[in-house]
């Protein structure tokens, strides 16, 4: 049995929707899995044992349309039994219809079901500890349950290999940084402006971290927030700044990877790094955007070991019946009122017990 896997997105999403390939194979165990995913997520499912190749969907495919008219026959030439289409946007609906598979399993749209041979209705509030993000992605699993008394399991996972972990403990003292101290990886900013906790928050928040365990702190974002990361370094207390080891920067995925293993928890703003020390077991506490759907992303959320806060927690009244797509218009303006005193003891509880 052949099978294909569609997730075209963020590297969260592609992290989450490996789940769908972690559980054909217990279901499964003989068919062959194939993984639909942009280059740049890659590395997020890298060495993972349950998906048997990886097919990257390419930026040529986006700008030429010979060139994916010719992946489209590439695919079809694969002869597919089964493909799960997780992301559901335009291309993947095109690779669907062409696939020639059998069976199509997607989500459910109006002006999309008659691509599929099978759709599954989205769920809007979760059901599980896992969230709706996930269990969403369970769901296309459904049609292929039958009989089956196998237990699935929701949980992505990571895959680190043992030259990894020794490479990010080298990093860690490479840089003297003291064993004996709390580790903390700061997600200290988010993948947009309108996903960025505010600056001298973020600052207030970082200070009342080390103010309560004198932990070391690592700061995580990408090559071109490099001078917004300097500036809420700047913003912190000259006590704080001591303890962030600014100059060690993940020069990859796999590496921020190996360094998170080490740490304590991470810290930070919602996004593609707390789905990833969650894969890896390492505790988490999320800043969730003011307009992200927090029930969608709060996986496993425990009150111990993984939390999280959200405006919406601390003064519903400003969201009433509204949908994400009006509140992230007044993002930045809902902002302002998602102040560090909200939770802030909330965060010394967390980094005192993790």
């Amino acid at each position: 049995m052949k099978i294909l896997v569609i997730q075209q997105k963020m590297i969260g999403d592609v992290l989450a929707s490996s789940i769908v390939c972690n559980n054909i194979k217990a279901l499964f165990p003989e068919a062959k899995v194939d993984y639909l995913i942009y280059p740049f997520t890659a590395a997020v499912i890298e060495n993972n044992p349950n998906i048997d190749e990886v097919l990257l969907f390419k930026e040529e495919f986006r700008s030429s349309k010979k060139a994916f008219f010719n992946f489209l026959l590439s695919i079809r030439k694969r002869k597919y039994d089964i493909v799960i289409d997780a992301y559901g946007k335009l291309e993947s609906n095109l690779i669907v219809a062409l696939s020639g598979a059998d069976k199509k399993i997607g989500f459910y749209k109006k002006y999309t079901q008659f691509i599929y041979s099978k759709t599954i209705h989205e769920i809007a509030a979760p059901l599980t500890p896992a969230g709706t993000a996930l269990e969403n992605r369970m769901n296309l699993l459904t049609p292929l349950l039958q009989n089956s008394n196998i237990t699935l399991d929701p949980k992505p996972k990571i895959f680190l290999t043992a030259a990894e972990i020794e490479n990010g403990k080298r990093l860690l003292q490479q840089y003297e940084i003291e064993p004996s101290k709390k580790i903390f990886m700061i997600g200290v900013l988010g993948s947009e402006f309108r996903k960025t906790y505010p600056f001298p928050f973020m600052a207030t928040i970082l200070d009342a971290i080390v103010q309560e365990t004198d932990a070391t702190l690592l700061f995580n974002y990408m090559k071109s927030q490099q001078q917004d990361a300097q500036n809420i370094f700047d913003l912190c207390a000259p006590a704080t700044q001591k303890n962030i080891k600014i100059k060690l920067v993940p020069g990859s995925i796999r590496e921020f990877l190996s360094i998170t293993h080490h740490c304590n928890a991470l810290i930070g703003n919602e996004g593609g790094a707390v789905n990833m020390a969650k894969a890896l077991n390492v505790p988490t506490f999320t800043l969730f955007s003011t307009w992200i759907i927090k029930e969608a992303w709060n996986s496993f959320e425990n009150g111990t070991t993984n939390v999280s806060v959200h405006l919406k927690d601390f003064k519903p009244e400003l969201y009433g019946e509204k949908t994400a797509k009006e509140m992230k218009a007044v993002a930045l303006d809902l902002y302002q009122k998602y102040t560090p005193d909200l939770f802030v003891l909330k965060v010394k509880q967390f980094v005192r017990e993790n």
